[in-house]
C-alpha cells in the first residue's frame, strides 16, 4: 500500500490565494493543542504570541528590527528557489556579510566620513555574494549537491566568526569579553525615528530590495530567464539561456542580499561584531520565502509574521515560563502547513494497494 500524488488538471485560484491564511489558521489550532498539553492557558498564550507584541509603538520598532533581515534574505532566496537552485546556506552568507562589512570600522577606525557606511554595505553584499559563489562553483564544476555544500559552509562561517570575535578582532579594552570595538556613529545605520524607537534603516533597505527584485522578476528578461530555467531547464537551453550562469546568478544574488542583511544587522541593531550575530535568521528566512509563495512582495508580509513569532516567543518565555523551542515549533508548523495546503491544492492523494512491480510483471 502506498500514497500517490496525482496532479490536478485545474487548480482553484481562490484556494491558491487563501492557502497561507489556511496555514496560519491550522497553526493557531495546533498552538492551542500544544499549549493545552503544556498546561498553559491557550488563549492567553496565543495573545502573548500574536497580539501583545503589536500593542506598543516600541514593540512595533522591535518587530521591524527582526523583520528586516528576514525579508532581505528571503527576497534573495525566493529568486534562487524559483530558478531551482537550493541555497540552504543563507545563514553563513549572512555571517560572512557581517564580517566583511565590519572590516572598515574595525581595521580602519579613523575612516569616518559620509562614505564609511555605503562602503560597509557594499563590502557586506560582496562578502555574502562571494561566500555564496562557493557552492555555485562546486555545483557547476564538480556537480556537487548545493544543498549539502551551502549548509556545511554555515558551520564554517559560524566558527570563523567565533574565532574572530574571541581572537584577532576582540576589543583590547573590552574586559576580555568577546566582540570587536563599538562602531563609531559614521559606521552605524541611523534609526528611522529615534524619538519613537530603535528601528533602523535596514528595514527600509529590505523593502526597497523586495520591490526592486519583484520588478526584475516581473518585467525584465532576467526574471523571465529565472522562471523559465526553474520550470523547464530543457526549454531554457533551447531559448539560449545558460544553466551554469543561472546557478551563479542565483547564488550571488541570494548570498549578496543575505550579506547585506548581515552588515545591516551588525551596523544597525548590534553596533559591533560579536561571536553570535544571528538567532537563525538565515534558516527562518527559508520559511519566509515559502510562506511568501516565492514572491518578493509576499516575503514582506511573511517576514513580519515570522518576526512576530520571535517577539511573541520572547514574551511567552518571560510571562508563561515556556522554552524558546516553542517559538521554533511555531515557525516549523507554519512552513509545514503552508507546504501541506499548497500540495493539496495542486495535487490529490490516491491510496494504492498492492505491489506495483508485481502488477507490472503480471501484465507483461
Amino acid at each position: 500500500m502506498r500514497l500517490e500524488l496525482i496532479k490536478r488538471p485545474q487548480q482553484s485560484a481562490f484556494f491558491s490565494a487563501v492557502s497561507p491564511l489556511f496555514a496560519l489558521l491550522l497553526t493557531l489550532i495546533a498552538g492551542v493543542i500544544i499549549f493545552t498539553l503544556l498546561g498553559k492557558p491557550p488563549l492567553a498564550a496565543l495573545y502573548t504570541y500574536f497580539i501583545e507584541p503589536l500593542s506598543e509603538v516600541w514593540q512595533l520598532h522591535e518587530l521591524a528590527i527582526k523583520a528586516g533581515p528576514l525579508i532581505m534574505i528571503a527576497v534573495g532566496l525566493s529568486v534562487a528557489y524559483r530558478s531551482n537552485n537550493w541555497n540552504i546556506g543563507a545563514e553563513g552568507q549572512f555571517i560572512m556579510g557581517g564580517i566583511a562589512g565590519s572590516l572598515i570600522p574595525i581595521l580602519v577606525p579613523g575612516f569616518q566620513n559620509f562614505m564609511t557606511l555605503p562602503l560597509m554595505l557594499i563590502f557586506g553584499f560582496a562578502g555574502g555574494a562571494l561566500y555564496g559563489a562557493i557552492p555555485a562553483l562546486l555545483k557547476t564544476r564538480f556537480n556537487t549537491n548545493e544543498i549539502l555544500t551551502s549548509l556545511m559552509l554555515v558551520y564554517v562561517a559560524q566558527l570563523f566568526l567565533d574565532w574572530l570575535a574571541r581572537g584577532v578582532f576582540r576589543d583590547p579594552n573590552g574586559n576580555n569579553f568577546p566582540g570587536s570595538i563599538r562602531f563609531p556613529s559614521a559606521a552605524r545605520l541611523p534609526e528611522i525615528d529615534p524619538a519613537q524607537g530603535a528601528a533602523h534603516w535596514g528595514f527600509v533597505l529590505s523593502i526597497v530590495a523586495a520591490v526592486i527584485v519583484w520588478a526584475m522578476m516581473q518585467y525584465s528578461l532576467k526574471g523571465f530567464e529565472v522562471k523559465l530555467l526553474g520550470e523547464s531547464p530543457r526549454a531554457g537551453r533551447f531559448a539560449g539561456f545558460s544553466s551554469a550562469r543561472m546557478v551563479f546568478f542565483a547564488f550571488l544574488l541570494s548570498g549578496g542580499l543575505a550579506g547585506l542583511a548581515g552588515i545591516s544587522e551588525v551596523s544597525g541593531a548590534i553596533g559591533q561584531l560579536r561571536e553570535n550575530i544571528s538567532p537563525g535568521y538565515g534558516f527562518t528566512a527559508i520559511i519566509v520565502a515559502f510562506l511568501g509563495r516565492l514572491n518578493p512582495i509576499g516575503t514582506i508580509a511573511a517576514g513580519l509574521v515570522l518576526a512576530l513569532t520571535y517577539l511573541g516567543g520572547e514574551g511567552a518565555q518571560m510571562s508563561l515560563g515556556i522554552s524558546d523551542k516553542v517559538a521554533r515549533v511555531f515557525q516549523g508548523l507554519i512552513l509545514f502547513f503552508v507546504l501541506g495546503c499548497d500540495t493539496l491544492i495542486h495535487y490529490r492523494i490516491r491510496l494504492v494497494f498492492g505491489d506495483p512491480a508485481a502488477k507490472t510483471a503480471a501484465e507483461g
